[in-house]
């Protein structure tokens, strides 16, 4: 079972933000061999929210969620990610409705905007999100922004 927890940066602990910060290494530096620059200034915002999913008291699924104007003119989800050994339970699909839930709460009635690897377009289109824009590379990484109207 999944214990969700939503957070701003000023609210984790050093703990918790090691932790989170590896797994976002591990799954999008390590796994995907891509040297990015995972430290982006984005998650500082004051209005930046970490959703973290903890299982065994480990976390084992993430999403960052932010407000229009950082990524996108839109709000959006980035930093997706789960932890390897959980994969293939469906845990993604909950982390994305979590997120999803929770940007509700946060920002009524808005439309939400990812920038997505292009692989996972139907992942994402199974939660609302339709590509809108041409594939474009991103660190190496064929990627498609997509939106979800509210």
């Amino acid at each position: 079972m999944i214990k969700w927890q939503l957070k701003r940066f000023s609210e984790l602990s050093q703990y918790e933000l090691y932790e989170l910060l590896k797994l976002r290494v591990n799954v999008f530096v390590v796994e995907q061999n891509c040297p990015y620059p995972e430290l982006d200034d984005k998650d500082t915002h004051t209005e930046v929210h970490h959703l973290i999913g903890r299982q065994s008291g480990e976390i084992v699924a993430c999403a960052r969620l932010l407000p229009a104007g950082v990524s996108y003119s839109n709000i959006s989800i980035g930093r997706i990610a789960t932890k390897e050994n959980v994969r293939g339970d469906g845990i993604g699909h909950k982390l994305v409705a979590k997120a999803l839930l929770e940007c509700e709460q946060l920002w009524p009635n808005k439309d939400i905007e990812i920038g997505a690897q292009a692989h996972l377009e139907h992942f994402y289109q199974a939660h609302g999100f339709k590509k809108s824009s041409p594939p474009y590379l991103e660190d190496g990484i064929p990627h498609i922004d997509m939106l979800r109207k509210d």
